[in-house]
């Protein structure tokens, strides 16, 4: 009895050991692979938060392996362990608009008049991300701006492809819409607001209902470093932030794959610039070109990209990139001339960089009016990162208080 119990001690020991190796292995890896550039403050921060998230997904990506869960799952799980508790300024409340689930943040003090409503849309890549993971955030804007915020808990990817995702952000702003006495909001008063995929989603339902009579017209939307093409990932800030943290060129264009059509065999093809005709990319040039980026946002090493031309059967998968509830930077002038008062957030090091220039351009254009507020010194996701404790950025702060 003895001998088999050394024996399983030692298998443990060596299956712990094991395991360890391999995570720290693949996070040697990954690390070895970005780029944290000399602007970013607190660089030992973003290293730190990289090396967490790496870890999160090597354990995930062996626990698929062994059986035991999907990665993806594992990550999400993993994500929405935070529980916040009660908030002494906020009412908050689940509940659920159109089959879609949401929650509600009102503020506790009363007001004399009616409230202004935000209607918010988490990032994630549409692959990740939930009420939970916002959480903080809401509720800061909900204090700080003594606004009545509705976040929507989307359907994700892989599981639910696209549409799934723009139709119940679009269901669920309607139904807020239409009920907004319930809830004490100025029916004139209803902003849209996202982050990365969810910057992507608030563009798209604010197109979708730019022309709507029926409804209350949307006073603003508010677009947070939002991804709003797939393109061109060969943007100056696709070459210059392809490899800095949290957010890297390859996984840009795979979570757009999976929110796409829930796979991806396309993505050197995407990577490249070999999934769309020619004729198609020179149609939308006028709109997604590196021409239309000032020129102080190339000096960092930007290279001209040839054009390349692609096959039928490529084309044939992805083509729905051109649809603008999926990439709203390609939807007509007519549309672009319609959308409210517009602020966009756009941080230096971050791939989706050029993708809010470019729709700022557009809405300017248009004769929209934008406010636009770019962080220097800002990456990808850092606004979520305004109240982490001892990883908050001075970045993520001022870039939340300039959205309040």
């Amino acid at each position: 009895m003895a001998v088999v119990y050394t024996l399983l001690v030692l298998f443990l020991a060596v299956f712990v050991a094991g395991f360890i190796l391999l995570v720290m292995g693949a996070i040697n890896f990954d690390v070895s692979n970005s780029e944290i550039p000399p602007g970013v403050n607190q660089p030992v921060k973003l290293r730190i938060i990289h090396v967490i998230l790496i870890s999160r997904a090597v354990v995930g990506r062996i626990l698929e392996n062994i059986g035991i869960c999907s990665q993806v799952s594992f990550v999400r799980y993993v994500q929405d362990r935070k529980t916040l508790g009660v908030d002494p300024k906020l009412f908050i409340k689940d509940l659920w608009f159109e089959e879609v689930p949401v929650r509600i943040y009102q503020p506790k003090v009363p007001s004399a008049s009616q409230r202004r409503g935000v209607i918010f849309f988490h990032g994630g890549g549409w692959v990740f991300g939930s009420l939970e993971t916002h959480e903080k955030l809401c509720r800061s804007i909900a204090r700080e701006s003594e606004s009545v915020v509705v976040s929507v808990g989307y359907r994700l990817a892989p599981e639910h492809k696209y549409p799934a995702a723009y139709e119940d952000c679009l269901n669920a702003t309607i139904h807020f819409m239409k009920n907004t006495e319930q809830y004490g909001v100025d029916p004139a008063r209803i902003i849209v607001c996202g982050d990365a995929a969810g910057g992507n989603l608030a563009a798209a339902v604010t197109q979708t209902l730019a022309g709507r009579s029926d409804l209350p017209r949307l006073r603003a939307q508010i677009l947070i470093y939002p991804g709003l093409q797939a393109l061109d990932f060969n943007l100056p800030s696709y070459q210059q932030n392809g490899g800095v943290p949290p957010l890297f060129r390859e996984r840009a264009a795979f979570y757009v794959l999976q929110y796409l059509n829930g796979n991806a065999s396309n993505l050197e093809e995407v990577l490249e610039g070999s999934h769309i005709p020619i004729d198609i990319k020179l149609n939308y040039r006028k709109w997604v070109s590196p021409d239309n980026i000032p020129e102080k946002f190339k000096v960092r090493g930007y290279k001209p990209h040839v054009l390349l031309d692609c096959t039928t059967e490529v084309y044939e998968t992805v083509k729905r990139f051109c649809e603008p509830n999926l990439c709203p930077l390609l939807a007509e002038d007519a549309i672009v001339h319609q959308l409210p008062e517009s602020f966009i957030l756009t941080c230096e090091y971050d791939v989706l960089r050029d993708d809010g220039l470019l729709y700022k351009k557009r809405l300017e254009d248009n004769g929209v009016r934008v406010t636009w507020y770019h962080l220097e010194d800002g990456f990808h996701g850092v606004i979520n990162s305004f109240n982490s404790d001892w990883l908050s950025f001075s970045s993520g702060k001022r870039g939340l208080d300039n959205i309040v």
